[in-house]
């Protein structure tokens, strides 16, 4: 009888085994090209090799649309900033990193109350007001 009750157990283990194998699975699957098509409109690569600059382009950016900065880290290349609009809260959080010698790669990621923002535009946006920024800022040379 204990022979009977420890293949019981032993076909029980490898049952929820292998249901949490799939569980796992599930919460790392990455959503196919949905993940990949939100990351190409939440990057963008500037031929530039100064860090300081895009970030400081960033936070002016964010500042003139409204929101204001809680936190930037020139170290790590984030900066993040909250606005609210119409009862809404709107947060934003960018992350600048080097590319080769000579290339930042700037994503933002953006939330809704407690959403995240998918709608392309509002990256197309943004990016657009960082390109002026960065633009003005080389132009002016500061």
């Amino acid at each position: 009888m204990s022979k009977s009750i420890l293949l019981g157990c032993t076909s029980l283990t490898l049952l929820l085994a292998g249901c949490n194998a799939t569980m796992n699975q599930r919460v790392l699957d990455t959503g196919d090209e949905s993940q990949l098509q939100k990351r190409s409109y939440q990057t963008r690569v500037f031929d530039t090799s100064d860090k300081e600059k895009v970030m400081r382009g960033v936070i002016s950016t964010l500042q003139d649309l409204s929101f204001v900065i809680e936190r930037a880290d020139m170290m790590l290349g984030t900066v993040s900033g909250t606005k609210f609009q119409n009862q809404l809260a709107i947060r934003m959080t960018v992350s600048v990193r080097p590319k080769g010698s000579n290339q930042m790669v700037v994503r933002a990621n953006g939330q809704l109350n407690i959403k995240p923002i998918e709608d392309p535009k509002a990256y197309q946006d943004f990016y657009s007001s960082l390109e002026k920024s960065l633009f003005l800022t080389a132009q002016l040379g500061e």
